[in-house]
């Protein structure tokens, strides 16, 4: 299964950045997008410690397939940020140095354990698709529509692979139950966090937030649907089924 993924982070990570040539935009939408991606470019490359913690990890549902697949999609966050960084300079903006949400995501991630960091890094990936699906519909045909179109697929396949990781490690009730409880705390936290920070980028573009939380929760649940009870999802057998069987809540 580790093998599939890591083949694909492998082909991922040869693509170049995509172009990132900003539309034209009123003056207030303008401010509170480059606020926006400032925020989740900060938050984009500060995984490299997990990366780190992987090789001393050991579980049997894991194998080196699986950390150097772990290794490469924390290389592809990387490649998001400077995608990112390249997006401000078209905007005009400036990166930051840091951000009260990026903050609490890291002190929440290096106070855990790794699964528990898995876990945040998860409902990190739910915000993101929501976030910058969201954006992508708001925006006209541009540069940067296209490269938040790129990085909404990437995260697609991120959440995926996160979620193939908990399939694989959640086979007891014990363990169901924990990460049910876990994930519903996390992502829910992590969605009212960014809904917080976000409200003048959404306010900005008429993105009503309830919108916003409906499609993040459709994720949300389809995630533990897919954790706890693969045998319901046709698609759950494979690690990496097309279509992703995240995109219907994505679409909805």
């Amino acid at each position: 299964m580790w093998t599939e993924w890591r083949r694909h982070f492998e082909f991922t990570a040869t693509r170049p950045l995509p172009g990132t040539e900003a539309p034209e935009l009123p003056a207030d939408q303008w401010a509170a997008l480059s606020r926006s991606l400032a925020i989740f470019q900060a938050g984009e490359g500060g995984e490299g410690r997990i990366a780190k913690d992987i090789d001393t990890f050991e579980q049997p549902w894991i194998d080196e397939d699986y950390r150097a697949a772990l290794k490469l999609f924390v290389r592809e966050e990387g490649r998001h940020a400077r995608i990112l960084t390249n997006a401000l300079g078209e905007l005009g903006g400036k990166t930051l140095n840091e951000n009260w949400t990026e903050r609490l995501f890291l002190y929440g991630r290096r106070a855990m354990g790794i699964e528990l960091k898995l876990t945040v890094l998860t409902a990190a990936e739910v915000v993101g698709i929501t976030f910058y699906g969201e954006l992508m519909k708001a925006l006209p045909e541009c540069g940067l529509k296209s490269a938040l179109g790129q990085l909404c697929e990437d995260e697609t396949e991120h959440l995926a692979f996160h979620t193939a990781y908990f399939r694989a490690a959640t086979q007891t009730q014990l363990r169901k139950r924990a990460f049910s409880v876990a994930w519903r705390t996390i992502a829910s936290a992590a969605l009212s966090v960014v809904l917080l920070d976000h409200l003048a980028t959404l306010r900005a573009f008429r993105i009503p937030p309830d919108a916003v939380a409906a499609r993040s929760w459709a994720l949300i649940r389809e995630v533990e649907r897919n954790v706890l009870y693969p045998s319901s999802s046709p698609s759950a057998a494979e690690p990496r089924a097309k279509p992703n069987r995240f995109r219907s809540a994505l679409a909805a």
